[in-house]
């Protein structure tokens, strides 16, 4: 991903995902690599996923925040368990669509996000015209995408006749209109692309949200220790605040650990995103020709002993030297990808999943159902 970034920038795209992205209108996480890639990069950096940018959406994610807290405390009753689960999926789609267009689309988009995730008999077999018809996947992701592509030409007319009359006000999708319409672009952006945009910015920040608060969750119940430390310091840090927003958040150290270590074993992209190889290569002695489809096991490299001690155990005070971090330089660590096909929206999920999680240790105790120990909670992946 760095050595040899150059050979495997580009995206490889399956027959079935081509059906939703027609060659062209790739929007950030399936661009080819090239000066297009790079222009659409630069954006994210500045324009969508700026410090300053993600900051203007603070309002929203404490609003949707509290939603979820809300949610959990009209659930919680004496005799019966809340299904966290359900709740943090809603609270993370929310969050990302308020921030980038608007609250049906959520429904379209997570649909879209599980035909993306699983395979189909065409993928498997992509010449053959037999395993495209008896496959029902290809009609899917054409009804898929008419039906996204309908919603998303409703919602472009609508934003561009309502423009944000402040930067600060402005929704993703606003962003990716006026940049449009400014046209300073040296490879101009279409309205396709945009509606891959979206679609990618959605898939980015809600689905990984919402996996990392559920492993989170999980992880922290499988393991009292680490729950009371964590627990301890939010009440702590928050003693008294009747809420909980994200100028508080600044102290809390263990809990970020605690984020760190869930993303270490449970990564929200196992394998990542597939990547092509550009040019025949040889990697660690085995030839790679052109066009092979490339996956990283991101997921198998962060449990590698030989890089990890105790690497099957929860053990957030590994990272308290800080001498490994998720931001793309540490090979053996990489839940958001690395060199020039890192996610560029990282900052904007962990947002999201540190002022829920805070919320959720500051308001509430959590234990198994049914009186089962934490010793019986089985943390088998799908």
């Amino acid at each position: 991903m760095v050595a040899r970034d150059v050979d495997f920038a580009t995206r490889a795209i399956s027959r079935m995902l081509r059906l939703s992205i027609p060659e062209g209108t790739e929007g950030i996480a399936f661009a080819p690599y090239g000066d297009k890639l790079r222009q659409i990069r630069k954006i994210c950096t500045v324009e969508l996923f700026s410090a300053r940018r993600v900051q203007s959406f603070r309002t929203v994610r404490e609003e949707e925040a509290g939603r979820l807290l809300l949610a959990v405390a009209a659930a919680a009753t004496a005799s019966a368990s809340v299904n966290l689960s359900k709740r943090l999926s809603a609270y993370a789609a929310d969050s990302s669509v308020r921030a980038i267009i608007g609250n049906r689309f959520k429904m379209i988009l997570q649909r879209g996000i599980k035909l993306f995730a699983g395979m189909s008999l065409p993928d498997f077999y992509p010449s053959s015209r037999l395993a495209m018809l008896i496959s029902r996947v290809p009609g899917q992701m054409k009804r898929y995408r008419e039906e996204r592509d309908a919603f998303m030409d409703a919602a472009v007319r609508e934003h561009q006749e309502n423009r944000a009359a402040d930067d600060d006000k402005e929704g993703l999708l606003d962003v990716l209109l006026r940049i449009q319409r400014e046209g300073h672009l040296q490879f101009p952006m279409s309205i396709d692309n945009i509606k891959s945009a979206v679609g990618d910015l959605f898939a980015g920040g809600s689905d990984t949200s919402a996996t990392t608060l559920e492993w989170t969750m999980a992880e922290l119940v499988k393991n009292p220790r680490v729950m009371g430390k964590a627990q301890d310091e939010v009440r702590r840090a928050l003693a008294g605040q009747p809420k909980v927003i994200e100028d508080s958040l600044g102290g809390l150290n263990y809990m970020r650990l605690v984020i760190k270590e869930v993303l270490r074993l449970h990564p929200p992209a196992p394998l990542l995103l597939p990547r092509e190889c550009m040019n025949d290569c040889r990697v660690l002695g085995f030839d790679v020709p052109k066009g092979t489809m490339v996956l990283v096991n991101a997921w198998a490299i962060s449990r590698d002993p030989a890089h990890w001690d105790a690497a099957e155990e929860f053990i957030p005070e590994r990272f308290e030297r800080g001498e490994v971090d998720f931001k793309g330089a540490d090979m053996e660590y990489t839940p958001f990808g690395a060199g020039r096909r890192m996610c560029p929206g990282m900052s904007f999920g962990l947002a999201n999943v540190e002022l829920a999680l805070a919320g959720l240790l500051y308001h509430f105790d959590r234990e198994l159902p049914g009186g089962a120990e934490a010793e019986e909670l089985d943390m088998t992946e799908c």
